[in-house]
C-alpha cells in the first residue's frame, strides 16, 4: 500500500525503457528518415525527367525544321529519280510491271516512315501557327482583364483541367496520324488510306490549334494576375497548389499511380516555366523592353515556381508516407526513363525520343511550341540584316543547348543503367544457387524436385513483375532491352561512361525474343 507522497514521487521520477518497444520505434525512425529523403530522391528523378522534356521541346525549334526541309527535298529528288527510272525502263521495255523502286518504304511511299512523321510534324506546326496568328493578343488580354477575380480563378482552373484532358487526347491523335501514314498496306487499300491520312491530318491540326489556344488563354490569365495592381488573383492562383496538396495526399496511391503523378509534375514545371517566359516577353514588349519591369516581375515569377516545387515536395513525401511506399521507387522510375532514352537510339527503334516522352509523360511539345512562335512573332521585330543575324545566332544557341542537354541526358541514363546492372548482379550473387531438374521453359517444378520442396519448407515465389510497378519490373525491362538488336548508332561522346549502348542489343544471328508482362500498357 502506497501513500500519497509515494504517488507524487512516482509521478515525478517516472521511469520507462524504450527498448521494450524497440521494433516500433525503429520503424518510426525509419519512416521519418524516409520522409526526409523523399524530396531528394524525387528531385533526382525530376532532374532526368525534366531535361528529357526540355530536350523534346527544343527538338521542335532546332532539329525539326532541318528534318522537315530534308523531307521536302527527298520528296522532290526521289520523285524525279523515280520518274526518270520509269521513263528509261519504259523506253527499254514498253510493257513493264509497276514495281516499287529499290529503297522505297514498306508503306509504298517515297519517304521512309521517320521522314514521313517529320513531314507531318512540320505541316502541323506551320498550319497551326498560321491559324493562331489571326488572334489579336491585345484584344484577348483586355477581354480577360475585364472579368472579375472569381471568374478568372474558376476560368484558370477549368483551363488546367482541359489542358490535361487534351494532352491525353493529343497522344492518340498524333499516333493515329503517324501510323496511318506509315502503315504497310496492300494495293487495294491505298486509295482508302489517302482519305484516312487527310482525315487524321485535319484532326491533328485542329487538336494542336485548340490546345494552343487553350495554353494562350492560360498565359493571358497569368499575365493579368501578374500585372494587376491587386494581387488577389495571384494569391488565389498560388493557393490552388495547396488545394491540390489536400486532394492528393489523402488518396490511395500505388506505384503505378505515383509514377504517373511524378511525370505529370515534371510536365507541369516545364509548362509553367514556358508560360512565365511568355508573360515576361509580352510585358516587356508593352513597356518598350524596360529593364526595370523585368526586375519587378521576377520576384512574383520566382514565387510561383518555388511554391510549385515546395508543394511537390510535401505532396510526394506525404503520399509515400501514407501509402507505405519506399523512396527507392523513384530510382525505379529513373531506370524506366533511362531505358526509354537508350532504346530510342537504336537504329531499329520503334519510336522517336519525342514520341516516347509524349507517351510516357503526357507532354506534347507542338501546342506549346505553336504558342511560343506566335508570341515571339508578335513581340520581336526583325529589321534589316541585323535582325536576321540575331535570329540565326539565337537558333545556333538553341541548337547548342539542345545538343548539350541531349548529351547530358544520355550520359546520365548510361550511368543509371550501369548502376542498376551492378545492383542486379550483386543481388544475384547473394542468392543461393538454384538446383532444379525441370526445363527452363517449364512453369512447374519437376517430379524430382517435389520431395526437396516439401522438406525445405514453404515455397517462396520470386516474381519478376509486381502489380504495382509503373510499367514492368526492372528485370523485365533489362530482358526487353537485351532482346533489342545490336546495331546501335555509334557515339564517341561517352568516353567517361562505363556503359556501352551496344550491350543493349543481341547477336545478329540469334532470333529476337519478345517478352510481355501483364502490366504493360
Amino acid at each position: 500500500m502506497h501513500n500519497f507522497s509515494d504517488y507524487i514521487y512516482g509521478e515525478i521520477r517516472r521511469g520507462y525503457i524504450l527498448e521494450n518497444d524497440e521494433q516500433r520505434y525503429t520503424e518510426r525512425r525509419q519512416k521519418f528518415y524516409t520522409f526526409m529523403r523523399v524530396p531528394f530522391e524525387f528531385e533526382k528523378f525530376m532532374f532526368q525527367a525534366y531535361f528529357q522534356i526540355v530536350d523534346s521541346f527544343l527538338f521542335v525549334f532546332t532539329l525539326l525544321p532541318i528534318r522537315f526541309l530534308l523531307s521536302c527535298w527527298f520528296i522532290i529528288a526521289r520523285s524525279l529519280k523515280r520518274l526518270l527510272a520509269r521513263f528509261s525502263q519504259y523506253q527499254r521495255h514498253p510493257r513493264f510491271t509497276d514495281e516499287p523502286p529499290p529503297g522505297a518504304s514498306q508503306s509504298g511511299g517515297i519517304l521512309q516512315p521517320a521522314e514521313t512523321c517529320d513531314l507531318f510534324r512540320g505541316l502541323i506546326l506551320i498550319c497551326a501557327t498560321f491559324l493562331l496568328s489571326y488572334i489579336d493578343l491585345s484584344i484577348l488580354y483586355h477581354n480577360v482583364k475585364s472579368q472579375s477575380v472569381i471568374k478568372l480563378y474558376i476560368f484558370f482552373n477549368m483551363l488546367e483541367v482541359f489542358d490535361k484532358l487534351l494532352s491525353t487526347l493529343g497522344c492518340d491523335v498524333l499516333d493515329a496520324l503517324f501510323w496511318t501514314a506509315t502503315e504497310p498496306m496492300n494495293n487495294q487499300y491505298k486509295g482508302k488510306r489517302g482519305f484516312q491520312v487527310v482525315y487524321c491530318l485535319i484532326a491533328a491540326i485542329a487538336y494542336v490549334l485548340v490546345h494552343g489556344l487553350l495554353v494562350l488563354l492560360q498565359a493571358t490569365t497569368l499575365n493579368v494576375a501578374l500585372n494587376s495592381k491587386n494581387k488577389a488573383l495571384l494569391t488565389i492562383m498560388m493557393s490552388n497548389n495547396f488545394v491540390e496538396l489536400k486532394g492528393m495526399v489523402f488518396k490511395k496511391f500505388e506505384k503505378n499511380n505515383l509514377f504517373h503523378m511524378s511525370c505529370s509534375d515534371a510536365r507541369e514545371r516545364h509548362h509553367f516555366l514556358v508560360l512565365l517566359i511568355i508573360v515576361m516577353l509580352q510585358t516587356l514588349k508593352q513597356y518598350n523592353w524596360n529593364e526595370e519591369q523585368f526586375y519587378i516581375l521576377l520576384p512574383d515569377c520566382m514565387l510561383i515556381l518555388v511554391s510549385e516545387v515546395i508543394v511537390d515536395w510535401f505532396k510526394h513525401a506525404f503520399v509515400t508516407r501514407f501509402n507505405e511506399i519506399n523512396c527507392e521507387v523513384y530510382r525505379e522510375y529513373a531506370v524506366t526513363l533511362a531505358y526509354d532514352l537508350a532504346s530510342s537510339k537504336l537504329k531499329q527503334a520503334y519510336a522517336d525520343h519525342s514520341d516516347l516522352v509524349s507517351r510516357r509523360m503526357g507532354f506534347i511539345p507542338l501546342p506549346l511550341a505553336v504558342l511560343v512562335l506566335r508570341v515571339c512573332a508578335s513581340s520581336l521585330t526583325i529589321n534589316w540584316w541585323q535582325g536576321y543575324f540575331c535570329l540565326l545566332l539565337g537558333y545556333l544557341c538553341l541548337f547548342t543547348l539542345k545538343i548539350v542537354i541531349n548529351i547530358m541526358s544520355l550520359g546520365n541514363s548510361c550511368e543509371i543503367i550501369e548502376e542498376q546492372r551492378q545492383l542486379e548482379q550483386s543481388e544475384k550473387s547473394r542468392m543461393p544457387p538454384r538446383q532444379c531438374a525441370s526445363l527452363p521453359s517449364s512453369r512447374h517444378a519437376s517430379s524430382e524436385n517435389v520431395p526437396n520442396l516439401l522438406h525445405t519448407g514453404p515455397l517462396v515465389v520470386h516474381a519478376k513483375s509486381q502489380p504495382q510497378t509503373p510499367r514492368s519490373s526492372l528485370t523485365d525491362i533489362t530482358i526487353q532491352a537485351q532482346a533489342m538488336q545490336e546495331n546501335l548508332e555509334q557515339s564517341l561522346i561517352f568516353s567517361d561512361s562505363t556503359v556501352s549502348l551496344n550491350k543493349l542489343g543481341h547477336e545478329p544471328d540469334q532470333p529476337v525474343k519478345r517478352y510481355t508482362t501483364n502490366n504493360q500498357q
